[in-house]
């Protein structure tokens, strides 16, 4: 290498780090909504995850450390390249300090090796795969809300435990869908159970005949739903269709069901299904409150992916405010370092890889006569603690973790 190269690649490097400085420590705190607003998940975060965002910011009084706070939102439209460019541009050339919420493993896990790269903070709230905290953690990711191994473990233990010892797959065909039947997988085989075969459909299919057919044919005890939002519905709704999960003796078992699912599907054919979640608005008065707040702001209530959007909002803007900057490292270790206690989490923390750690609960969809009131859909059977409902720190594999 020539001196010449060596200074101009000296200079191109502080030229890097001075548009990244100067990106930190500007006058706005902004934060960047990347999720799905037009397609599947739209229902489970979208638009309105931008407004559960707007009400945390209005809670601090729309400053933090004199500073303005800020809240832009894109649609990734399911696409990893486009998921991918946005967050590029705006860590790069939007000044944005956070990105939050990215529905889609897939484009997460993209988002995740940036905030490596480029040392800028993601918390992924709606975002499934395990793999976040394990083989592809980032000292500046945080996984808020589920993952696919909590998820999964609980509904395939349960199912186990209560005779669904074979298991069929039906599995959307990218990050999320793969970890989901990996995790469960691992559960039933673990508990004594089988696994006699899977199929593996595109994401946001519409039609769930032929891969039903095929774990009818099965004769599987349990048929796992191995996919989420839109593709869940569809895959209830026409397993009712063919008879599936009736009384035919197969039970289907939706690893991942979230109160805008049941919402599309409806009590008459979702009532007694048993689901995991992390958030019901109807579960206490603290819940009740802030749930009411956002009914009547839009109409509905939230899901659990909406509560977690303020909760982690919350969280990371009190960092700030403790850390005296905005700088991702920081505001990293304060929010490790700080309990999680508000109206959705009581003490959740962080740990070293960037789970949060905290309770989940197991539900039962309500019969229709049971229900008294739009979006009372819900019994709360029990809670799972968060030592028993997330994986081990030493079982994940994440590379952050130092070994002992």
């Amino acid at each position: 290498m020539t001196k010449r190269t060596t200074v101009l690649a000296a200079l191109a490097l502080m030229a890097s780090t001075a548009a990244v400085s100067a990106q930190v420590s500007d006058d706005v705190i902004r934060i960047g909504v990347l999720n799905d607003q037009s397609g599947m998940m739209a229902d489970l975060s979208g638009k309105l995850a931008v407004d559960a965002v707007k009400m945390a910011i209005e809670d601090v009084g729309g400053k933090v450390l004199g500073k303005p706070v800020e809240v832009i939102s894109a649609d990734h439209q399911n696409k990893v390249d486009i998921g991918l460019a946005t967050a590029r541009q705006w860590y790069e050339q939007g000044g944005v300090d956070l990105i939050l919420d990215v529905p889609n493993s897939a484009i997460a896990l993209a988002v995740q090796d940036l905030t490596r790269k480029m040392d800028r903070v993601a918390i992924f709230t709606s975002s499934g795969t395990s793999d976040l905290t394990g083989k592809s953690c980032s000292p500046n990711g945080i996984h808020w809300t589920y993952d696919t191994y909590a998820y999964a473990s609980a509904v395939a233990s349960g199912m186990v435990a209560d005779g669904g010892k074979s298991w069929f797959f039906i599995t959307s065909d990218y990050a999320f869908g793969h970890a989901l039947e990996r995790d469960a997988s691992a559960v039933v085989k673990a508990r004594g159970g089988e696994v006699l075969g899977s199929v593996r459909h595109p994401i946001a299919s519409a039609d769930f005949s032929s891969y039903l057919l095929q774990a009818q044919a099965s004769k599987a005890q349990v048929i796992g739903l191995a996919n989420g939002s839109g593709d869940t519905v569809n895959s209830i709704k026409q397993a009712r269709e063919f008879g599936i999960g009736g009384d035919d003796g197969q039970r289907i078992a939706a690893l991942y069901l979230a109160i805008t699912d049941v919402h599309s599907i409806g009590l008459e054919a979702a009532q007694g299904v048993n689901l995991v979640g992390a958030f019901y608005w109807d579960q206490t008065e603290a819940t009740r409150a802030w749930s009411e707040r956002f009914y009547k702001r839009n109409g509905r209530m939230p899901s659990m992916i909406h509560a977690s959007d303020y909760a982690a909002t919350m969280h990371y803007l009190k960092a700030i405010q403790a850390a005296g900057t905005d700088a991702a490292g920081p505001v990293m270790a304060k929010m490790k370092a700080t309990p999680i206690d508000d109206f959705m989490t009581k003490g959740g923390t962080i740990r070293e890889d960037g789970r949060v750690l905290r309770d989940l609960y197991l539900y039962r969809v309500k019969k229709p006569s049971e229900s008294k009131r739009p979006w009372d859909y819900y019994h709360v059977l029990r809670t799972i603690p968060a030592d028993q409902a997330f994986r081990s720190l030493e079982a994940g594999g994440c590379p952050l973790v130092a070994k002992k």
